[in-house]
Order: structure tokens, then sequence, then C-alpha cells
């Protein structure tokens, strides 16, 4: 059985490096990879209470996230956040030229912060490995950047200024990375292109073969899963090439069925909203109305 470590605070996080860490903050790390190596053990399993922002270039040792290995070969960037579980394997060749940094931070440093709040949006931290941030140089120095800045600010003393230049440096690193990931998406549409006519494919396929009255309404992960690809990558992707999020794809072919059933059946609307794999019927009309503007009684009437 693997060994599984839990590393609750920053403190605990520079404790696992060979040569050890200073802790210049209780709640924010800065780590030059260049110039450290974890003393874990290949095959022990990590999770943490704070968020991980981890580039590297070359690697000196992998990491395993889920079912894959993090090889950051070049430059890649892997966000991660407080309850994910990464594996540590070491067993590769070691580079000479191992550049990168990891970010560290704890949730209470944000709490108290309008940052807080606005974490949800940056959806990245939920994407799997396959789904990584690759960098051009420029991007990379521009990160940086802000990564010297934070580090800066930890080398000061801790005043009551503190906390509002951290998150304010660590918020610009998120922004950048969020317009990162939107050139990640341009610059991989053809590819993006593919998945959209996938996405099709799987609801055409789900609606047209009765699989809602054996397994209900197909959800996100559903349809992730039909493309090897995280919910929140996926619906990112969809938003970028379509205007529209996973879960509007589903609503959409859910609709377009509805209206089916509506005008070539007798069929009532508590009869259609079970067939369609809605448990209560008024949530059917809720949704219809929302979608169309008219309840699924108008919309039979008028055609």
């Amino acid at each position: 059985m693997s060994e599984f470590i839990q590393l609750n605070s920053i403190p605990d996080l520079c404790k696992i490096f060979d040569e050890g860490i200073t802790v210049q903050h209780p709640l924010v790390a800065v780590v030059d990879f260049g110039k450290v190596n974890t003393c874990i053990s290949d095959g022990v399993k990590l999770t943490t209470d704070f968020y991980s922002i981890l580039f590297k270039n070359y690697h000196k040792n992998k990491i395993k996230y889920g079912r894959q290995l993090i090889d950051f070969q070049n430059g890649s960037l892997v966000c991660m956040a407080p309850n994910q579980v990464i594996e540590m394997d070491n067993d590769v060749e070691e580079s000479l030229d191992m550049l990168g940094w990891g970010l560290f931070f704890h949730p209470d440093l944000i709490r108290p912060t309008a940052l807080n709040n606005s974490m949800k949006d940056y959806s990245f931290f939920t994407y799997e490995i396959a789904e990584a941030l690759h960098l051009s140089e420029k991007e990379k120095q521009i990160l940086y950047d802000c990564v010297l800045k934070i580090e800066a600010e930890l080398q000061e003393n801790i005043d009551i200024h503190s906390q509002a230049i951290l998150v304010s440096n660590i918020e610009l690193l998120l922004n950048y990375c969020s317009r990162f990931y939107g050139r990640q998406f341009i610059t991989r549409k053809s590819s993006n292109h593919a998945v959209v006519v996938q996405v099709e494919k799987a609801l055409n396929e789900y609606f047209k073969g009765n699989y809602i009255s054996e397994k209900s309404l197909p959800t996100v992960k559903y349809l992730a899963d039909q493309v090897h690809l995280s919910p929140s990558y996926l619906s990112d992707l969809l938003k970028k090439e379509t205007g529209k999020n996973t879960q509007d794809h589903i609503h959409f072919y859910l609709i377009e069925e509805a209206k089916n059933i509506l005008l070539s059946t007798n069929k009532s609307i508590g009869e259609i909203a079970y067939s369609l794999g809605f448990e209560y019927p008024q949530y059917f009309n809720k949704l219809f109305k929302q979608k169309t503007g008219k309840t699924p009684v108008e919309f039979r009437n008028m055609n």
C-alpha cells in the first residue's frame, strides 16, 4: 500500500525538501526547483490543503497526478487546487539542467479578500495534467516576473500591507494564466473543432439511441469522458469555440428532442418530462420556458 502524506500548511511543505526551505510567510511559499530536491520516496502520494502552481522546463524527477506522469518538458504549467492527489515518481534519469519554480498559497491568505470569491472562475485548477498550459518564452517570462515580485515581497517584514501586495500579485499571475489558456484554445483550434464534433455526435447518439429512458439525462462528466477531457476543460473549450458551455449543449439537444416529441405525439407534458429524464415535470416546464420563451403547452398549441 502506498504511503500517503497530507501537507496541511506551508511549513509542512518546506520540510519535504532535502535542503530545507526557510518559512518566510506562514501562508505563501515560492520554491526554486533548480536549488532543491524533494526527500519524498518513490510512490508516495501527496495531498495538500493549499493551492499549487508548478512550472518546469526539464525534469529531474516526475510526479504522477491522477493516472498520468507530469514531465514538464517544453515548459508547461500545472495548477492544482487543495485536496488533489499527486504521486512522486523519481525513477527517471536525472537532468543536469532543470529549471522551474513552484508557487504555493493557502486559502487562508485569500479568504478575506475579493480573490477568494473569484477563485471558482479560474477553472484551470481542475484541469487534468494532459490539459496543462504550454508556455511560449515570452509567457514564461511574464509569469516568472510575477513570481519574482511575490518572492521579493516575502523578503520584506510582514506588515499591514503584506497581504494586499501578495494577493494582488497572485491574482495578476492567475489572470495571466487565464489569458494564456485563452491563447492556447485559439492555437489548438483545429483539434478543438474535432472535440466539438465529437460532443455533437455523442449527444446526437444519446438522444436518438433512447439512452435517456435507460440512464436519464446525459451529464457534463459523461460528455467529458466521451472525449477524454476533464469537465472543466471541456466546458471552457466549448465556450471558446461555440459560445455555449457543456451544459448549454446538453440543454440545446434536450429542448430540440422535447420539441420533436411535443409535435409528433399526444403524450402529456408529464409523460414527456419523465421520458426525457426529469424527475419532476415542473423542472422540465421551467427549463423549456427559459430556453424557448414558451411553456411546452404553448409551444404545442402554436404549432
